[in-house]
């Protein structure tokens, strides 16, 4: 038992169980030490369980009987949870195949070696020579480090259990998702970008050799024809 407005426990015993008979003899203790202290009880805050509610009623029956907010919300709110837990099962089910993206891009930076082949004898040459043949994973797969990133950003995702009534974590699984899958289709579409662009700029050039090459021709035949 606590007093709410001073925030001090009165007393506290171990229950069996939550039934009438276990509760009822508290809330006669309490309000013996009330009488005793002459302090008046004002309210009554509980999760409002069946035994605290006959108990209060019988010993305090004109006192009010508040619900406590902190319980309040948890019952409020387990439908809701419960929900948001299927929520994300469904999402675990569908966001799958980490682990093989991951392995398949560490196996494109590890050069391979054929069973029973020697491998390959190291370059010789200048530093610019050995980067042009043996090419550094990075170079070899410059987007695997960002696909690794994505895959753990995911993981950290699907793993995340915090939260409460207030803040599912199915729902913020959900949000967070959706602004991987958003920045996925951004560098995606910026990529696109770059390559429309750089073939753009190749077009004028090209042009360009291909107007040198025709007014050559033009001068070749006229030089020819007189």
């Amino acid at each position: 038992m606590r007093e709410l407005t001073r925030k001090r426990v009165w007393f506290a015993e171990p229950l069996i169980s939550a039934t009438a008979d276990e509760v009822r003899p508290l809330i006669a203790k309490a309000k013996g030490w009330a009488r005793s202290l002459g302090v008046p009880v004002g309210l009554w805050i509980s999760d409002k369980q069946d035994a605290f509610v006959k108990g209060i009623a019988a010993e305090f029956p004109d006192v009010p009987h508040r619900y406590c907010d902190n319980h309040f919300l948890r019952d409020v709110a387990k439908p809701v949870l419960e929900a948001d837990s299927r929520a994300k099962v469904r999402m675990r089910k569908e966001v799958r195949g980490l682990r093989a993206i991951e392995q398949a891009v560490l196996r494109r930076r590890k050069p391979r070696v054929e069973d029973g082949a020697e491998p390959a004898p190291e370059p010789v040459g200048t530093a610019d020579t050995a980067t042009a043949t043996d090419p550094t994973p990075a170079a070899a797969d410059p987007g695997g480090p960002v696909v690794l990133d994505y895959c753990a950003a995911v993981r950290g995702i699907l793993n995340d259990d915090q939260g409460g009534p207030l803040h599912p974590p199915g729902v913020r699984m959900a949000e967070a998702l959706a602004e991987v899958e958003g920045s996925i289709r951004r560098n995606l579409g910026a990529k696109k970008g770059d390559s429309r662009r750089s073939n753009s700029a190749a077009s004028p050039a090209a042009s360009g050799r291909a107007s040198t090459r025709s007014s050559k021709s033009k001068m070749s035949s006229e030089n020819t024809s007189k």
